[in-house]
């Protein structure tokens, strides 16, 4: 699959007649919501844990020298904890093009906050997208992570804030701070 996931993300859901739509955030989605929305809640999913496993050509590192950025990868029984956002249709104009780089929407069932359940659209890039690295052991994802940089800033940048976002969740994901405590000073 290439890099450029805009034209399919468009095709994959009619969104047409809906009021509003509810999206689920898992890595930058979090810290950076640089579109409009009706309303935000802390949200799970289940099934999926958030991985530093996709290259980032695009945003927080180049086509030379890619950054690391989260996806979701299927972990059965896993919670995956995040924010909500209700938002109207035509914020996906823009987050279609933010999520380009190998991500897909993906409709998943949430609970949010209170109990209740609903279902939303999750952007998720898997290991068949161009973009995709894979796995490493924490010391290299920070490694690579602290040499990164694009368009929208250091990749150091996007860990920690994520990093700080889960810990204002009062969520604790061991990959992202594992990844975190071994970033060099």
């Amino acid at each position: 699959m290439s890099h450029n996931t805009i034209e399919e993300n468009r095709k994959r859901h009619d969104l047409a007649g809906r009021e509003s739509v509810w999206l689920f955030g898992y890595g930058s989605l979090i810290f950076k919501a640089d579109f409009d929305y009706i309303e935000t809640r802390p949200a799970r999913i289940r099934g999926w844990q958030r991985r530093f496993w996709q290259g980032s050509h695009d945003h927080r590192g180049t086509p030379d020298a890619p950054g690391r950025v989260t996806t979701l990868v299927e972990a059965p029984d896993e919670p995956c904890t995040g924010l909500a956002y209700r938002v109207t249709p035509d914020v996906f104009d823009h987050l279609d093009v933010r999520e380009k780089n190998g991500y897909l929407r993906f409709f998943t069932d949430m609970t949010l906050d209170d109990g209740s359940h609903a279902e939303g659209l999750v952007y998720i890039a898997t290991e068949d997208n161009a973009a995709w690295l894979g796995p490493a052991p924490p010391h290299e994802i920070a490694r690579h992570i602290h040499h990164a940089r694009g368009p929208s800033g250091d990749n150091r940048e996007y860990l920690v804030r994520l990093a700080q976002a889960l810990r204002a969740l009062n969520v604790h994901d061991e990959h992202v701070f594992a990844i975190e405590r071994e970033l060099p000073g």
